[in-house]
């Protein structure tokens, strides 16, 4: 049975919920459908879609926004945080060991294999110093509760991860619905996290920044599902929304095009995949990139944030040898554990899994989205047999873990509030020291039984209010 983070099996209301019930009770019960009306005009005054793929709606819709908070107590915040930066830690540590000494792989850690065989292992990375040696500057890590105390890392996002403006968004959105519900709970604040990441992008500047470093945000344009969330970001930060376009090397230096002549570009956050970035030294079909990109970044003439080649440790089977990265760079035991995974390169996991495909959660090593995966308790027989096939053609190309009975949170639903499964995405910050803002993004699956939080699969988010003080 799924942990109900409202609800006790006693049918009593948990701690960090007891205010928030004690205002739903004295509220009109057509309050959070007149609420939810309002928020989704909002959304669309702003135009914040989304793709979802299959939807028989269209490929885009409105952000699916639920209004009822999410809500979290300061200690179990505080795990969570410690353990999330613990993680990022570890991870940035081994792609700097990665790309030079190598020395994980020379004590037998992680076997050469999963390194070198890995598609996104990017040979041109090997023996570039960046700046500060911070690799990943931005992190998504996605965490799942089972329990009062058990939360599981269910994978690292590493190179791009989005969603972080619908987490700046849903916070806005609840402010402006329901001010009065902020009088009555001290929650912690999440609007700083634009700032904390300009700071943390401006103090990996180059060596060769002379005077205050320029940051832009690169995004592949308009077309691009994120693109709202590229515009935000930008804005936020107060810097220039860029296209490979707008940008061109000269001397092994990145300059942008404007209307006062060529300025001087010292970090480009990117939100374009390494393959696209340089058609010089990627994908010479590229018309998203800049040529000659990545002989200025070798050459120390500017900062990419995330640093290229960092898919390779968010790679779902790199991801079964996070907790010994943790052991092996840090000296410390994870704070977050990993969900137990079977590795199907593995000829003993391999013939596990095929025996009990209808038990499990089988993902593409590379996947994303909520794509290239199979839910077996949810899938029909003729599903479950197809995926049997894709996996003895290619084994490694999975792996497969147990279908974990995700924690509940009160939902609005047609029928009125019911549970509905959640995940939680909070964003880690990787300059001097690894931070986060007290929240995340919470996607909740919107359909009935559903475990597929995706957005992009047709779940929800909400607003994630992690409280300053734990009630009694």
């Amino acid at each position: 049975m799924a942990f109900d983070e409202m609800k006790s099996p006693d049918g009593g209301v948990r701690p960090p919920y007891r205010a928030y019930e004690n205002w739903l009770l004295s509220v009109p019960p057509d309050l959070l459908p007149r609420k939810n009306e309002q928020a989704d005009a909002l959304f669309r005054r702003l135009g914040i879609t989304f793709a979802v793929y299959g939807d028989k709606e269209g490929t885009e819709r409105l952000i699916p926004f639920d209004p009822i908070p999410r809500i979290i107590a300061a200690k179990e915040w505080e795990r969570l945080s410690e353990g999330c930066c613990q993680r990022v830690r570890a991870l940035n540590a081994f792609l700097k060991d990665l790309y030079h000494g190598q020395e994980i792989i020379k004590a037998g850690v992680i076997p050469k294999t999963q390194v070198f065989g890995n598609g996104l292992y990017r040979p041109e990375m090997q023996g570039l110093d960046v700046a500060r040696d911070v690799y990943i500057h931005i992190s998504g890590i996605d965490v799942v509760r089972t329990g009062e105390s058990e939360f599981y890392v269910l994978e690292d996002n590493l190179r791009s991860p989005s969603g972080v403006s619908y987490m700046l968004e849903n916070r806005a959105m609840m402010m402006r619905l329901f001010p009065d519900l902020f009088t009555r709970h001290h929650v912690a604040a999440v609007e700083s996290y634009p700032d904390q990441l300009l700071k943390n992008l401006r103090s990996v500047a180059p060596a060769a920044c002379d005077g205050d470093p320029t940051v832009v945000l690169m995004t592949p344009g308009y077309y691009n599902s994120a693109y709202f969330e590229h515009a935000f970001l930008a804005e936020q930060m107060g810097i220039e929304l860029v296209e490979g376009r707008d940008l061109f090397v000269r001397d092994r230096l990145v300059y942008m095009r404007t209307t006062h002549g060529p300025k001087r570009v010292d970090v480009i956050y990117r939100r374009i995949d390494d393959d696209f970035l340089d058609p010089d030294a990627f994908n010479p079909d590229s018309a998203l990139g800049v040529r000659g990109l990545m002989e200025a970044y070798r050459a120390g003439g500017v900062t990419l944030a995330n640093a290229i080649g960092t898919g390779v440790a968010d790679d779902k089977a790199t991801y079964t040898y996070v907790p010994d990265m943790v052991r092996f760079y840090l000296g410390e035991e994870p704070i977050l554990n990993n969900v137990p995974t079977w590795r199907l390169d593995r000829k003993d996991d391999l013939k596990y899994v095929l025996e009990h495909l209808s038990e499990l959660v089988v993902k593409e090593v590379q996947g994303a989205g909520g794509y290239g995966m199979l839910v077996g308790p949810t899938s029909s027989k003729t599903e479950i047999e197809e995926f049997r096939a894709r996996i003895l053609k290619t084994p490694d190309n999975y792996i497969a873990q147990p279908t974990l009975a995700l924690s509940t949170v009160p939902t609005l639903v047609e029928k009125g509030i019911a549970p509905r499964h959640v995940d939680l995405r909070p964003y880690v910050l990787m300059g001097e020291t690894a931070t986060l803002v007290p929240g995340g993004l919470t996607r909740v699956a919107l359909r009935q039984g559903s475990l597929v939080v995706n957005s992009s699969q047709g779940g929800g988010t909400k607003d994630t209010w992690v409280l300053e003080d734990d009630p009694c």
